[in-house]
């Protein structure tokens, strides 16, 4: 059986990427894995590569998980300028072929086409390191429009989508939580759509609800 490896980007930011990352890898670990974490770029601090390290069960150095910090909550490419710093396109692909083709998650930054350098996207990174995608999307108004953009690019591209989790990423009631994922399905017949995963507040509750929400992924892989 071939090991489970995602790349999980988002339909946005902000609408639960590192979530679900982190539900997909200690669900791996559950399951008698020992799976990579690798989230490239972080901007803003190193809340997101933290969690996806401890989900991951702590075995990696953290040097490894994220190659880039930044202290701005902007595009890395942008925060990287901030700082007088570049990205290096070839230190991302390096990076991650050093975790090895075991089981794993990559997790991106924002949207698609969010600038990781000058010359490459977060798109550009997904279709180098040839992993299927988990697209996670905010279960929201306006959820149609993003999640049908973003599954248009990567399908132009030719990148295999593993699945669309739909997350409610903040509280409040959500009118259009009903009518999402039946018109997303009917758009996009071929493409499994997960959820969508209500907001929780308490944190062990919410990842509980996500990995119940995203088994079918591994089991399926």
């Amino acid at each position: 059986m071939t090991a489970p490896r995602f790349f999980v980007t988002g339909t946005d930011t902000g609408v639960g990427k590192t979530e679900v990352s982190a539900a997909l890898l200690s669900s791996m670990v559950k399951r008698g894995l020992r799976p990579f974490a690798f989230k490239p770029c972080e901007s803003g601090g190193n809340a997101d590569s933290e969690n996806l390290w401890k989900a991951a069960g702590g075995w990696q150095s953290r040097k490894s998980v994220c190659l880039y910090r930044f202290r701005a909550p902007l595009a890395p490419s942008l925060a990287a300028r901030a700082e007088r710093k570049r990205v290096n396109w070839k230190r991302l692909l390096s990076g991650f072929a050093e975790l090895g083709d075991g089981a794993g998650v990559v997790e991106g930054a924002g949207g698609l086409f969010v600038p990781l350098d000058d010359e490459h996207d977060v798109i550009d990174l997904i279709e180098a390191t040839r992993l299927p995608v988990v697209l996670v999307a905010r279960a929201g108004l306006g959820t149609i429009n993003h999640t049908t953009l973003s599954l248009q690019a990567l399908a132009l591209r030719k990148i295999p989508v593993a699945g669309v989790v739909l997350s409610q990423a903040t509280r409040g009631r959500e009118l259009s939580l009903p009518t999402n994922r039946p018109e997303l399905e009917r758009r996009f017949p071929k493409v499994p759509f997960f959820g969508p995963v209500t907001f929780v507040a308490h944190e062990d509750r919410r990842r509980a609800s996500i990995s119940k929400t995203i088994a079918p992924l591994l089991e399926r892989d």
